[in-house]
């Protein structure tokens, strides 16, 4: 009897390997319009995401794991080391310090899948081992606890403030475990997340919700779903309910952290950016598997305010270092309450003193990538694309080896105080480094949003150089190659390598930006109108060597903001494509000021190549007045001056380009 159940478990198993191997595993989301593809179907082959995926590959990812594996500098690794017994000690470092392991450690699965390379598989398989010694016989596994535990060197008070990320740092585990699984194919990772999983489950039985609500940054969430998706353990989707059914329902719960009111109240964003946008993400997995109406309803209000009223021109989010919420609402100190880190007002958008964490705008790439695999809607598409190309490699260097903490759109010299985070990237940003492990997880994942597969057809979501081999729902396979040079250029071919037997649609996503997108196949143009903000379909019996060729024009635009939005009034961003621009402080004469620059609107705009640290990018030349007059010293106000400016030549570079040659002054907003 017992050997037939191991069997039967084995089969199913193998069934659900062969089928669900994406970032995402919802190919029987019932839910869910979309499936992914799996993580070794799409590889870069030249071009913009080529050369990411390889700064990733020979730069970031092996900086990361040796830095995290240095004890001297974080001691990430080493806490795991002190909480198995093979050396005594302290835990050190932030209390979110596994989790920002565990996803380099998905990073590095993620990278796996693509490269095959036998010494990631090795040195995961280390780690696992490693995870497997400290983890708890009731499945529990956080250092900071079991090494108090084992040694007794922290004490109760320390314990007990360690515990606020306890919940997140499962999450990472439980998302890692299930990439290292679709990569691989081995359970070892999988089965401590297991563990972890029926952990969570029985706290959560027993627990009142006083005590449950501790999970600050609820990755939990987004983990907890995947392994139901992995497993087919019920548990675990009652426990995804059950998160969303005890939030809120105690006396002491914050805006910062979503859950002063039930989320089936909710339908607007608050409080810290982070902790929202990892919560909508988890939500909208639940509704994948439940569809429950009332979770999609208040995402898509949510979406909505964030979109039309509180996102930055670069897809970033949270616009306040601190405030309060609600703001400027009531006197009564028991309904304000502290934010941080945190979505403000409608509109509230500063740029100098943007908080816009990096971990925020990875959130909204979560976020948004499951709302379009939930409803095939191309504004969700346009939104990953925003981020991913702007606030999101904004928190990296072209190089791979340093990172922002926040992605501010103003940096002024002149401004008389400093906050929290540096205005330059740095190697290491000690107590709150949970950004970098962030962004080296993301790009080795970017490849995982280029194409997602349904009954309908092939979605073409992303756009980028590479070869797609996937199977399609009903069985059949599929091979294309993507050429392209985007985002410089909005020429896209997709050459049909291996067709499908019978008829196939292929539905290519027309970027909201765009005007005028013209679709060809075989070299004769496609009748018919093609829309802005859509998916558009094409559909044929295919044979090999077919082209269905995209072409977008990519003009220079000059960006305007909503007037609610009071700091950049009578101000223009320039964007060209899916990239916003910004200049940069080397490019104006000596002692002038970022903010001094008005951007002459009628300029001839030209591109031209630059070579930056080793990496091409597309600059936009235009032309500026600076007026020659304009000391601010010790001056809060004066006439508007009668002299006349002087003509200067601009650069500018792409925003998540912006001080990687040194420090400097840079804006994205300029007068015109």
């Amino acid at each position: 009897m017992k050997k037939s159940i191991i069997i039967s478990t084995f089969l199913i198993s193998t069934s659900f390997f062969a089928q669900n191997k994406g970032l995402v595993a919802n190919s029987n989301s019932p839910y869910s319009k979309l499936q992914s593809v799996s993580l070794e179907d799409v590889k870069w082959t030249n071009g913009f995401w080529k050369e990411q995926f390889d700064v990733e590959t020979k730069s970031t990812l092996p900086y990361m794991w040796d830095l995290y594996h240095n004890d001297s500098i974080s001691h990430a690794y080493k806490n795991f080391e002190i909480a198995a017994g093979e050396s005594k000690g302290t835990f050190k470092g932030p209390s979110f310090h596994d989790g920002d392991f565990y996803k380099i450690f998905e990073g590095m699965a993620a990278t796996y899948a693509v490269t095959k390379d036998k010494k990631l598989d090795a040195e995961m398989d280390k780690a696992i081992a490693l995870f497997a010694k400290v983890q708890r016989k009731d499945g529990y596994i956080h250092t900071p606890v079991l090494i108090d535990e084992r040694w007794g060197t922290l004490g109760p008070e320390e314990v007990k403030k360690q515990l606020g990320f306890e919940k997140y740092n499962m999450g990472h585990l439980m998302t890692a475990a299930c990439i290292h699984y679709r990569a691989t194919g081995k359970t070892n990772f999988l089965d401590i997340a297991k563990g972890v999983a029926d952990y969570l489950y029985d706290f959560y039985k027993k627990a009142s919700p006083e005590l449950a609500r501790n999970a600050i940054c609820p990755s939990h969430y987004m983990g907890i779903v995947e392994m139901y998706r992995t497993t087919k353990n019920p548990k675990y989707l009652e426990l995804a309910n059950n998160l969303i059914d005890i939030r809120g329902t105690t006396n002491d719960g914050t805006d910062d952290n979503q859950d002063r009111i039930p989320f089936r109240q909710q339908t607007t964003a608050m409080g810290h950016a982070v902790r929202a946008n990892y919560l909508y993400a988890g939500v909208a997995d639940l509704y994948a598997e439940t569809g429950e109406k009332k979770l999609l309803d208040n995402l898509e209000s949510i979406w909505d305010d964030v979109t039309y009223r509180k996102m930055y021109i670069t897809g970033a989010c949270g616009s306040l270092y601190d405030g309060v919420s609600p703001d400027g609402t009531s006197y009564n100190p028991t309904d304000v309450q502290k934010i941080h880190q945190a979505y403000g007002r409608p509109f509230q958008l500063p740029n100098a003193t943007a908080h816009t964490e990096t971990c925020a705008n990875i959130g909204n790439v979560l976020w948004n990538w499951r709302m379009l695999q939930i409803t095939g809607d191309a504004k969700y598409a346009d939104i990953v694309e925003l981020a991913l190309y702007n606030s999101v490699l904004s928190g990296m260097s072209l190089e791979g080896t340093k990172f922002c903490y926040n992605n501010p759109l103003n940096v002024s010299k002149d401004l008389p105080f400093k906050q929290r985070w540096s205005k330059q990237r740095e190697g290491y940003i000690a107590l709150s480094n949970c950004c970098a492990p962030n962004v080296t997880r993301t790009i080795a994942e970017v490849n995982n949003y280029a194409y997602s597969i349904s009954k309908e057809g092939l979605y073409v979501n992303l756009y980028g150089s590479n070869t797609l081999k996937t199977t399609l729902p009903n069985g059949e396979k599929i091979e294309i190659e993507q050429q392209t040079n985007y985002p410089w250029d909005g020429i896209i071919t997709l050459k049909i390598v291996k067709a499908p037997k019978e008829a196939q649609s292929f539905l290519l996503r027309i970027p909201g930006w765009s005007q005028d997108a013209v679709i060809s196949i075989n070299g004769k143009k496609v009748e018919g109108e093609v829309t802005s903000g859509t998916y558009s379909k094409v559909n044929q019996k295919w044979k090999k060597g077919d082209v269905i060729e995209l072409n977008i024009p990519m003009p220079v635009e000059l960006m305007q903001a909503n007037p609610l939005v009071e700091e950049i009034k009578n101000q223009v961003a320039v964007k060209r494509g899916p990239i916003v621009y910004c200049l940069e402080s080397d490019q104006l004469p000596a002692n002038t000021s970022i903010n001094e620059v008005v951007l002459n609107a009628n300029s001839v705009f030209t591109t031209n190549f630059i070579e930056v640290n080793n990496r091409q990018l597309l600059t936009i030349n235009t032309t500026s007045l600076i007026d020659q007059d304009s000391s601010w010293d010790k001056k809060l106000y004066q006439p508007v001056s009668a002299k006349k400016s002087a003509a200067y030549k601009l650069k500018l570079i792409p925003y998540f380009a912006w001080g990687n040659k040194g420090a400097a002054e840079m804006t994205v907003w300029m007068p015109h």
